[in-house]
């Protein structure tokens, strides 16, 4: 068998092959994008961060510092209350209520932010602090009432209150309190703006990946996307898009090719239609020689049409179509009718035909007998005189119990190993001398048996050494 891809006749064995079509997803609409800056909004986010945080901190201080005040206001009423239980004590001890009353007139002239009022045991007022204005209008003042033990008095006692006003304090916590609010402002800002410089600068490298993005056309496909230092979160994008480039080269290439092929292997047959037409138009011909010519046009439209439908089919595979899966069934059965089919062309070959193994597993009928009769024309046109063809049919133990193999053998002139890996090419054809130079064969039959074994998820297989060449594919057994 050598790379002579095309097949041994225009029908395969069988019923005409079903095609699934892969189901793509359906059609969403497409509505406007809206787009957004990176730096811009990754910088207000951390500026909302930023601010959040010493938001939340500014207010713990804030009332930490608070609770602070209060407290030391608490200890220095209570303090500012002693001392004056203890002179009011002293003084009437020494002096009596006049010694009293002439220490607080003395005294409330040096009590500027405070006022304090004195009761005798009857209730009597025995003093009052005129109310300073400041105080009036505060509403800040702490009153504290206390006792002071004066037995040389009448009644033994005295009743006092002390209102202090912590206007001052207030006003110290409410300046605070703007400090703390313009700094978590302040710090939001230069943070939104110098992370928003930082990410504009380690963007750079994706704006000089859109450049080389942008340079790639169809003339220059074979640029990639590099940069000197990349960051390891665009590694991946990098290689998985140089990857992606890669392929649509290729694939860009094959398509060339393809075209090309194609417009080659259409030319010569449309050519000879035309010629013979215009002959035969050319000049006064019998009844016999139009027809002559009518038979000669015939086979080539045949021609043409199986060529035609052979190409639609592997565009169709291209798609994504996939195999239509029956019930499990013997492939050497399947086999077996391919091989009745042959019988007659392996008999004028010389060719004997051997079947070994056999696997039950559910595939699609008629492309795994239109594979296989691809394969075995291909052993009809190449194999010695004389010899055998084996169909082998087996697990693949080297891909696991879920592929199963199907070989066809051969003994014949051997494939040259740079010709193997374009074995599956379309139009491709290897050393037409060799073997068969007055047959026409189009060179999409090993084609079609790539095409058929990716729809069952397998994959082609072709070697040849020592006059022995073997050439197959492989089937998911699901």
């Amino acid at each position: 068998m050598t790379p002579d891809t095309g097949p041994a006749r225009a029908a395969s064995p069988g019923a005409a092959p079903t095609i699934q079509p892969a189901a793509g997803p359906a059609a969403a609409p497409c509505g406007p994008i809206c787009s957004h800056a990176i730096g811009t909004r990754l910088s207000k986010k951390l500026a909302m961060v930023t601010m959040l945080v010493l938001g939340l901190l500014s207010v713990a201080s804030w009332f930490s510092i608070h609770s602070l005040v209060v407290e030391r206001n608490g200890e220095d009423v209570a303090r500012r209350c002693a001392l004056i239980a203890g002179m009011l004590e002293l003084q009437a001890r020494n002096g009596g209520e006049p010694a009293v009353l002439a220490w607080l007139r003395h005294d409330a002239a040096m009590r500027g932010d405070t006022r304090l009022q004195v009761w005798r045991a009857d209730g009597s007022v025995l003093h009052a602090d005129a109310m300073p204005s400041a105080m009036v209008q505060s509403s800040h003042v702490r009153a504290h009432d206390f006792d002071v033990t004066a037995p040389a008095l009448s009644g033994g006692r005295l009743a006092a209150r002390l209102e202090v006003d912590y206007a001052r304090d207030a006003a110290m916590g409410t300046r605070w309190m703007w400090v703390l609010a313009l700094t978590t402002l302040g710090a939001g800002g230069v943070v939104a703006a110098a992370s928003y410089f930082r990410v504009r600068r380690e963007l750079r490298p994706l704006r000089e990946l859109a450049a080389q993005a942008k340079a790639i056309s169809p003339q220059r496909l074979d640029l990639r996307l590099a940069l000197p230092d990349p960051a390891e979160e665009l590694l991946p994008f990098i290689e998985q898009f140089n990857a992606l480039m890669q392929r649509l080269e290729r694939a860009y290439a094959q398509l060339e090719a393809f075209n090309a092929d194609v417009a080659h292997e259409l030319r010569t047959p449309l050519a000879t239609l035309i010629g013979q037409t215009e002959l035969a138009l050319s000049r006064d011909r019998s009844a016999e020689a139009l027809r002559d010519t009518l038979v000669s046009n015939l086979e080539e439209t045949q021609r043409l049409t199986t060529m035609v439908n052979d190409m639609l089919f592997l565009a169709q595979a291209d798609r994504g179509a996939a195999a239509r899966r029956g019930a499990p069934v013997s492939l050497a059965g399947l086999a077996q009718q391919v091989v009745e089919f042959h019988e007659a062309a392996l008999e004028d070959a010389g060719l004997a035909l051997r079947i070994e193994g056999d696997v039950v597993v559910p595939v699609d009928e008629a492309l795994f007998k239109r594979a296989l009769s691809n394969l075995l024309g291909n052993a009809e046109r190449y194999a010695e005189h004389g010899s055998t063809v084996v169909v082998r049919i087996s697990a693949e133990l080297a891909q696991g119990p879920e592929q199963v193999q199907v070989v066809v053998q051969n003994r014949g002139p051997s494939i040259a190993p740079a010709q193997l890996p374009r074995l599956f090419d379309r139009f491709f054809r290897g050393d037409e001398s060799r073997c068969c130079p007055q047959e026409q064969h189009h060179g999409l039959g090993l084609a079609i048996v790539a095409a058929i074994a990716r729809m069952h998820a397998g994959r082609t297989l072709a070697e040849s050494a020592g006059g022995i060449t073997r050439v197959g594919f492989t089937l998911a057994t699901r």
